[in-house]
């Protein structure tokens, strides 16, 4: 049984699919970890133009979503360490990405959990992706995966009932 693989080629259909597809995504992942609507916009551009220019052939969609995670997340923390990003403050209010009243009050109250807990939440809860998927897209084993899940969840439940008492 052969395996069916996915070619992305600039000038073709597939290609603005793809963009279409799972632009989102990678606006979510990059606005989760970023905090910034600006930066998250520049970041899914950037990712799409690694996209653009890549030669990688992926074997389906789910290792295709997983890459342009993985290369958010990546350009993220590229961000973040540049002497522009560190140099600099935003002027503007951060805006929360359209989500119902629920997911708002849960997303902004992820803003108090380091990006790593983010992450583990956001792919777990909000990408549906499983422990094992979640330590391959961030680099990590499973079970340094399952551990920050566990801690992620923890302390956004203590995080949760603070802001409940409030």
């Amino acid at each position: 049984m052969e395996r069916e693989t996915v070619s992305i080629e600039p000038s073709n259909e597939l290609f603005r699919q793809r963009v279409q597809s799972f632009g989102d995504t990678v606006f979510k992942v990059a606005f989760n970890r970023l905090q910034n609507f600006s930066d998250a916009e520049d970041i899914t551009q950037e990712v799409f133009i690694a996209l653009y220019t890549t030669k990688s052939v992926f074997e389906s969609d789910e290792h295709l979503k997983a890459w342009l995670i993985r290369v958010a997340i990546n350009k993220c923390k590229d961000l973040r360490k540049s002497f522009w990003n560190t140099r600099t403050e935003s002027l503007t209010d951060q805006v929360a990405y359209s989500l119902d009243q629920t997911d708002n009050t849960v997303l902004s109250e992820l803003k108090k959990l380091s990006p790593v807990y983010r992450d583990s939440i956001y792919l777990y809860y909000y990408e549906g992706y499983k422990i094992n998927e979640i330590a391959e897209i961030t680099g990590v084993s499973i079970n340094t995966a399952s551990s920050r899940l566990k801690r992620a969840r923890k302390k956004l439940g203590l995080i949760l009932e603070g802001a409940k008492a409030i």
